[in-house]
């Protein structure tokens, strides 16, 4: 899709923006990102009912969790040109289509492969989802509040994270603990899954109610449409035609990148774009997604009760909120390096401690335990990691490659960027179960080592875009 960094400011002496209706707009766009956030999440408190109900080991099991990336990553590639075609409403409509079916289907599967195959479905949406709301939102957004009403789509992810592991938790008490509890015919975990239908219809429904982005309006010949949508979001003023102009004007001029503008650097890419790929590497290799695909597995391994971990899964799931709410307001106020250097330092800190409880994990009587002083460290450990996770490297990242990257190369070189963040996703997620048998403390001494490394990472190669013009990066 077309970039939104070159709209025109609204004219001098214009009216101002109907903000209400904004935000509503905005928002009914962020429900993609809330669907986002809990598909993401929400097989978290399946994991364990899956594989006592189809009998399998951890390296399928893994392989079933890490499905809906491959989606993901199919989605994000296609969104862009899809909604470029039959515009950006149209792909939100699609997206919510795919999350209705993948939550029946994956309520209600005869067999690993059917279950594995509404994942990958679920992961389609997710990625159209991560790259529609986004480009709406921007477009449709008034100059003034563009970056306030962007951060909607981030707080709308991590809002559907926690409430995905609210209602997980929720089901499993009404079931009595046991996530292959019946509740009217159905297993616990198969309504942990299939109640994402009923935001997936919202999604669909708030769809019909809000307005086609102006740019595609443009890009398809409807002029006298796109005056009418900027008028509903910037207010009726008497330059409105002045900034069709504009807009229109900058989309001819606007430079399409391609994946050949990124070459040309010593080892095939130019460096600006390897900084890019490393970003999105570690962001996902400090082991971040088991946090929200395993965490109630986790802490069921290392001897608490499934109670207790479904509600550990949706406290540390509110920290994430809280976490994500810091970074939004001092991103812009202290600089993206040193936020992100005070993630990196803290979320080291976190999971070597996590780690060391780890290491204390013993079996008593044939029953798997943490020494209580112990638990109490692995718990305070997970939390603060996702704290520093959460103000840190879970927004500064994104920022940071919308920023960092030359106006010639800036949409190819995201496209990488994403492609190696979804690939290092899966990357973690499809290794854990397997890596957590093995040793688990020895899995979180590897997450820690990834912390590490993304210090000197970031002193060294990682520019500081703030206070700077778009124009100067790169």
């Amino acid at each position: 899709m077309t970039s939104t960094s070159q709209m025109a400011q609204p004219a001098a002496g214009s009216q101002p923006a109907p903000l209400g209706r904004v935000v509503f707009i905005t928002a009914s766009a962020a429900m993609g990102g809330f669907l986002f956030g809990y598909d993401s999440s929400v097989i978290n408190g399946a994991v364990e009912a899956v594989r006592g109900r189809f009998d399998i080991g951890s390296a399928l099991l893994a392989q079933v969790i890490a499905a809906a990336l491959i989606g993901s990553a199919i989605g994000a590639a296609i969104a862009g040109r899809i909604a470029d075609r039959i515009g950006r409403i149209r792909v939100m409509q699609i997206a919510a289509v795919l999350f209705t079916v993948s939550a029946v289907g994956s309520a209600l599967p005869f067999a690993l492969w059917d279950l594995a195959m509404w994942r990958v479905l679920g992961g389609v949406a997710i990625g159209m989802a991560s790259v529609i709301g986004p480009a709406y939102i921007a477009e449709v957004s008034p100059p003034a509040y563009r970056g306030r009403l962007a951060s909607f789509q981030q707080g709308a992810i991590v809002l559907g994270i926690a409430v995905s592991q609210l209602v997980n938790w929720g089901i499993l008490n009404l079931a009595d603990g046991d996530q292959r509890g019946k509740l009217a015919g159905l297993e616990a975990w198969q309504w942990m899954l299939g109640i994402m239908v009923i935001p997936a219809i919202v999604y669909f429904l708030l769809s019909f109610v809000i307005p086609e982005s102006p740019r595609f309006l443009i890009s398809a010949g409807r002029q006298a449409k796109a005056r009418e949508v900027l008028a509903r979001v910037e207010g009726d003023h008497e330059k409105l035609d002045a900034r069709l102009a504009e807009i229109e004007e900058a989309m001819h001029t606007e430079h399409k990148s391609s994946f050949r503008d990124l070459l040309g650097g010593r080892f095939g890419f130019l460096p600006i774009v390897w900084i890019g790929i490393f970003l999105s590497l570690f962001q996902q290799l400090v082991g971040i997604n088991v946090v929200f695909y395993y965490s109630s597995t986790l802490w069921q391994s290392v001897g608490i009760n499934p109670e207790s971990s479904f509600f550990y899964s949706f406290t540390t799931s509110i920290v994430n909120i809280l976490g994500t709410v810091i970074a939004m307001l001092f991103v812009d106020k202290i600089g993206r390096k040193p936020l992100a250097l005070i993630g990196s330092i803290g979320m080291a800190v976190s999971l070597a401690l996590v780690a060391w409880a780890f290491s204390a994990k013993e079996t008593v009587k044939g029953e798997v335990h943490l020494p209580d002083a112990q638990g109490m460290v692995a718990l305070i450990g997970a939390h603060t990691f996702t704290l520093f996770f959460a103000l840190s490297w879970g927004v500064v990242v994104w920022v940071l490659l919308g920023e960092i990257f030359p106006s010639k190369i800036r949409a190819a070189a995201l496209g990488v960027a994403a492609s190696a963040q979804w690939i290092a996703n899966w990357a973690i997620t499809a290794s854990f179960p397997s890596l957590s048998e093995w040793n688990l403390s020895a899995t979180y001494v590897i997450y820690t080592i990834f912390a590490l490394l993304s210090i000197p990472f970031l002193l060294k190669w990682v520019p500081e875009p703030k206070g700077k013009a778009l124009e100067e990066m790169g």
